[in-house]
């Protein structure tokens, strides 16, 4: 099993080559959070191109570094843009997010989530109800028939959601970052818990949405795992730090952008974790 020293041997290496390289991590991402999740992508040090139509997600998928398709928001348009747009990137090896958000609500979301099944997605990242919700759709190990899901809340526990994420990552050969009060993250043969945070997160709109769209930045550099732990590992500390410095959920979402920015390889690989055994 990967040690701690490893991992964050690791973690260390994603960051300085992001920060050296700034690589291009494009997104199809939901409306209410565009603005956050590219600022946060440019604040760890890569690249944002925000797009919704199919030649333009073509384009993206092929340009980028790794994709990030967020199905938040959907418009009529990307009942065409988003299946091709992670069709191209199944069929040329390129790593792509998906963040499932609402899974279980509406006809059109369903039918995409359905889809993305085949194209299988590099890393998955949701709160523990889209995850449980999406094993269910795909007809895994530890899913839900019905989705729990509360608009974009999640009703359920983060422990609750350990033996679906494990199924979703077996299945897709990648990993799974299930964001809560204490993070999960596993590729399918082991378990990391990512500790820190804030309650503010829960105040701001695109905490989740916005990791995502950083995973995917950290998915050019590193494996899915890494990835998705650096990702869940810099928001852990950059809230924890904003925090301390914050007056309510507005100054927040400013010092979180600006700690993500400060925030060092050793830093980040520092941030308190745990190993767990599957």
């Amino acid at each position: 099993m990967i040690n701690s020293g490893e991992i964050k041997k690791q973690i260390i290496q994603a960051v300085e080559t992001v920060k050296r390289t700034k690589p291009m991590a494009g997104s199809i991402t939901n409306t209410v959070t565009i603005n956050f999740v590219a600022n946060a992508q440019l604040a760890v040090g890569g690249s944002a191109a925000m797009v919704y139509l199919p030649d333009e997600g073509e384009f993206l998928a092929k340009a980028g570094g790794a994709t990030y398709i967020n199905v938040g928001t959907l418009l009529p348009i990307y009942e065409q843009t988003l299946p091709h747009t992670a069709k191209v990137l199944h069929e040329t090896g390129k790593p792509w997010v998906l963040d499932p958000v609402a899974v279980g609500i509406g006809s059109l979301r369903t039918k995409l989530l359905e889809q993305f099944r085949e194209y299988k997605p590099t890393v998955i990242r949701g709160n523990a109800s889209e995850i449980l919700a999406l094993a269910g759709l795909w007809g895994l190990d530890g899913g839900t028939e019905k989705s729990n899901v509360r608009g974009v809340d999640s009703t359920d526990s983060v422990s609750s959601a350990k033996d679906a994420a494990i199924a979703l990552a077996r299945y897709t050969g990648g990993a799974v970052a299930v964001s809560g009060e204490t993070d999960l993250i596993t590729d399918g043969s082991v378990i990391v818990l990512s500790y820190g945070g804030s309650h503010f997160m829960e105040k701001i709109t695109g905490a989740g949405c916005s990791l995502g769209g950083v995973i995917a930045v950290y998915a050019t550099a590193a494996s899915p795992f890494i990835a998705a732990l650096t990702g869940t590992a810099v928001y852990n500390l950059a809230a924890t730090r904003a925090e301390k410095k914050a007056d309510g959920p507005g100054s927040f979402q400013v010092q979180f952008l600006d700690e993500l920015y400060k925030a060092s390889a050793e830093d980040i690989a520092n941030n308190p974790f745990e190993i767990i055994e599957i």
